[in-house]
């Protein structure tokens, strides 16, 4: 039976998807260029505890998975014949010490309440080694994005402090560069940087929880400025160049850790 989600754990963000959750595969589906670098960072690891799963994509298929995800929406979207998953939080997860290969979490760090707890947690329940998949938009390329229109949607500061949390609570940490490709097809917020039009269209931004999350006034000024800057031109004309692209550094990370005192 899943585990009752404690909402004082669940922070607001991973709230949201339980409004959003309901289209949320339609757009955000697995890129294969993506999940390479995260399996291949797993390892030998023949069992995977994946923390905030959403809907499933990027679970290695070849290994035994328990996906843990705290909206019920969320793990509604799941597809037939994917992992087993339990309703709880990264913060307090309802695993024994050390019962998995490997702990993965993607894209999903900084929705939670306690990123600290939470990597604790990852580490507490791995044998092996911990993966995380992390954006930290110091790393890499400026987004045009939040550069020019929507400059609120991310704190690169919370970003970088969530970074410098798994840098202390993990040993032995590596990082993989993660390009996004030009034509990915995981419609996560940074994956339509060579395709400006898409933003226009809410159906691919309701599954994007940094507009779910934003002020309706923030996002629609946004929106206002991009479309009238790609009607006359003007973004062509500053960013044309990345469309020709075949991938951009935006400062996607596969974090790895391997754990020599489980």
């Amino acid at each position: 039976m899943p585990t009752l989600v404690d909402r004082r754990l669940q922070p607001e963000s991973s709230r949201v998807y339980e409004s959003i959750g309901g289209t949320y595969r339609s757009t955000r589906r697995e890129d294969p260029r993506i999940a390479h670098a995260i399996w291949s960072s797993l390892g030998s690891a023949r069992s995977v505890a994946n923390i905030g799963a959403g809907a499933g994509s990027y679970e290695p298929r070849d290994r035994d998975v328990l996906a843990i995800e705290p909206s019920a929406t969320m793990a509604r979207q799941r597809m037939d014949g994917a992992a087993p998953v339990v309703l709880a939080c990264a913060e307090a997860l309802p695993l024994s010490n050390h019962s998995f290969d490997a702990a993965l979490a993607v894209n999903t760090l900084h929705h939670w309440k306690d990123v600290r707890s939470g990597v604790r947690e990852m580490r507490r329940v791995a044998r092996q080694r911990v993966v995380i998949l992390h954006r930290n938009p110091a790393e890499g390329m400026p987004l045009w994005l939040t550069e020019r229109y929507f400059p609120s949607l991310i704190s690169t500061s919370g970003m970088e402090r969530i970074k410098a949390v798994v840098v202390e609570e993990l040993p032995n940490l590596r990082s993989v560069p993660v390009p996004l490709p030009a034509d990915c097809q995981d419609g996560l917020f940074s994956g339509y940087w060579a395709r400006p039009e898409a933003y226009l269209d809410e159906h691919v931004r309701r599954n994007i929880s940094n507009f779910a999350l934003a002020d309706p006034l923030v996002v629609a000024r946004g929106l206002e400025a991009l479309r009238s800057d790609l009607e006359s031109g003007a973004w062509d004309r500053e960013y044309g160049h990345l469309r020709r692209l075949p991938s951009l550094d935006l400062g996607h990370r596969v974090l790895v850790a391997e754990l020599t005192d489980a």
